[in-house]
C-alpha cells in the first residue's frame, strides 16, 4: 500500500518512550489523520485499513528536533541544499529541524524567511523552521528587523554559528525579544582570544604544534549572557556549550533561579582533542573538541538537566573546503546521519545517559525552545514519530549519507544504534530496507 496515501498507522510490540509524558513501556501507538490517535488503543478503535508495523526490538520515540542545522542554501549549495539537508535530517531521524541563519544572504530579512520555508515546503521532507538573525547581515552591529522576521515566521533569533560578541547588542536584543516571546540563541565565544586558533588549547594543542582556542573564551562569553539575561529577564538559549567552566557557571545560575537552556554538540561529547593527533580536517570544530575534564564536566550536566539540549551541529562541508592546510579549513562537521548512532555509541551504551534524558534533551527540550508542538507521543500531538533499533550495529560509510557533504570523521568505524522508519504528520516519510 502506497504510505502516502496511507492515512493510518498502528506500531506495535515497540518500546514506547515519550519524556513529555514520563511514558517508557511496550505498547502500542495509533497514528491517525496526521495526528497521535491513542496510546495502547483498543482493538475496535483501530481502523480495519490501518497499517501495521510491528516494533519488536525498536524505540518508539518523537520525532527528533535539532536546533541550529546549516543548511547552506541559498549562497552555499556546493555544502548543502534544502532537499539534501531534509533528507539527511529523515535518515537520522530528524523530523523538525531549524535552518540557522548563515546562509548567504543571511536570513535577516522576511524575504530570506520565506524562501527557506517555500523551499522546504516543496521538498515536503521533514519540518523545517527558520532561525532569524539578530543583528544585519549578521555583522553585529545593529539589530535587524526583528519584529519583521517574527511576523514572516521566524521560530528564533541567532547570529549562529558565530556569537553575538557586542555586549549593548546582545542586551538589546534580548530586551526586544520579550515582546515577540522568542529564544535568543548564542555560541558563547571571545572571538579575540580564538582568533586563527585550530584546536583545544592544553598539552595536546603544544604537542601537535596547532594554534589554541582557550576554554576562556567560552567562559567570559557564557559568563557575560548569564549577567545580560539576569538583568533583562530575556530568553536565551546558550548553544554549543563545551567547557566545565561554562558549566560550572550555568549551574549556579540555575540555582540562583535564573531560567536559561543550554544546549551542546554531539561531537563535543563524543571525541575528544587527543582525536587532532589524526590532523582529520573533519575534526576540525568550533567549539574545539575539548579535553577529557571538559568532556566529562558536560556529559555529567547533560545527564543531570543543566544541559537541556542534544544538538548535532550539522555544518556540511564540500569535499574540497575539507582539503586544504589545516589553518585554512573551514570548521564544520556532518552530522544529521549519524547522530543518533553517535548518542547510542558514546552515551547510552556507555551508561552515561539513559533513553529517556537522550529523547528529551534530542526533542522534548529543543521543541520547546523553538516553541513548536514537537517531541511528544501525547495524544491529540502531531505524529511525528521515529522507530530506533538500539542494537542495530553497522559501519559508517560514504554511501550512507543522505547530506551531500560527508565531512564526517566516523567513516569506516562500527556505530550501534540506527532509525528504521520515520513519520512526518502521520506519514511514513522514511524507511530503511
Amino acid at each position: 500500500m502506497n504510505s502516502k496515501l496511507q492515512t493510518s498507522w498502528l506500531i506495535e510490540n515497540g518500546r514506547i518512550i515519550c519524556p513529555a509524558s514520563g511514558i517508557d513501556r511496550v505498547g502500542r501507538l495509533l497514528l491517525r489523520q496526521g495526528l497521535i490517535e491513542a496510546m495502547d488503543p483498543s482493538d475496535d478503535q483501530i481502523p480495519s485499513d490501518a497499517g501495521r508495523i510491528d516494533a519488536s526490538g525498536h524505540i518508539v520515540a518523537p520525532g527528533l528536533v535539532d536546533l541550529g542545522t546549516e543548511i547552506g542554501e541559498p549562497g552555499r549549495e556546493e555544502d548543502e541544499t534544502i532537499e539534501t539537508a531534509t533528507m539527511a535530517a529523515l535518515a537520522g531521524g530528524f523530523t523538525t529541524i531549524a535552518c540557522a541563519p548563515n546562509t548567504d544572504p543571511p536570513i535577516d530579512t522576511a524575504q530570506a524567511v520565506e524562501f527557506v520555508r517555500q523551499k522546504a515546503a516543496r521538498a515536503d521532507r521533514c519540518r523545517v523552521c527558520v532561525i532569524g538573525c539578530v543583528s544585519k547581515g549578521r555583522e553585529g552591529q545593529e539589530l535587524a528587523e526583528i519584529g519583521s522576521l517574527v511576523d514572516a515566521g521566524a521560530v528564533a533569533l541567532s547570529d549562529y554559528p558565530g556569537p553575538i560578541n557586542n555586549a549593548a547588542l546582545m542586551r538589546r536584543a534580548l530586551e526586544y525579544c520579550l515582546m515577540f516571546d522568542r529564544y535568543i540563541l548564542d555560541r558563547p565565544e571571545v572571538p579575540s582570544l580564538t582568533r586563527h586558533g585550530i584546536m583545544h588549547e592544553g598539552m595536546m594543542q603544544l604537542i601537535l604544534a596547532l594554534a589554541p582556542m582557550p576554554a576562556e573564551a567560552e567562559d567570559l562569553a557564557t559568563s557575560r549572557n548569564l549577567r545580560l539575561l539576569e538583568t533583562t529577564g530575556g530568553k536565551l538559549h546558550l548553544s554549543c556549550v563545551s567547557t566545565a567552566g561554562s558549566v560550572d557557571l550555568i549551574r549556579r545560575a540555575k540555582e540562583r533561579g535564573i531560567t536559561v537552556s543550554v544546549g551542546t554538540r554531539i561531537a563535543n561529547l563524543c571525541f575528544d582533542d587527543e582525536s587532532m593527533r589524526s590532523f582529520d580536517a573533519n575534526l576540525k570544530v568550533n567549539p574545539p573538541l575539548r579535553s577529557r575534564e571538559h568532556i566529562e564536566a558536560c556529559r555529567e550536566a547533560l545527564a543531570d538537566g543543566t544541559i537541556d539540549v542534544l544538538t548535532s551541529g550539522h555544518q556540511p562541508r564540500a569535499l574540497e573546503k575539507k582539503m586544504q592546510e589545516l589553518s585554512a579549513v573551514p570548521f564544520g562537521m556532518s552530522t544529521l546521519d549519524t547522530a543518533v548512532a553517535q548518542v547510542v555509541t558514546y552515551l547510552i551504551r556507555p551508561g552515561h545517559l539513559s533513553w529517556q534524558r537522550a529523547l528529551e534533551a534530542f526533542s522534548t527540550k529543543p521543541a520547546h525552545v523553538l516553541g513548536v508542538e514537537a517531541g511528544s507521543l501525547q495524544v491529540g500531538r502531531p505524529a511525528d514519530v521515529i522507530l530506533i533499533d538500539p542494537e542495530k550495529q553497522w559501519t559508517v560509510c560514504n554511501e550512507d549519507f543522505y547530506s551531500r557533504s560527508r565531512n564526517n570523521p566516523l567513516v569506516g568505524q562500527a556505530l550501534y544504534g540506527r532509525v528504521q522508519t520515520v513519520f512526518v504528520g502521520g506519514q511514513r516519510k522514511f524507511s530503511r530496507a
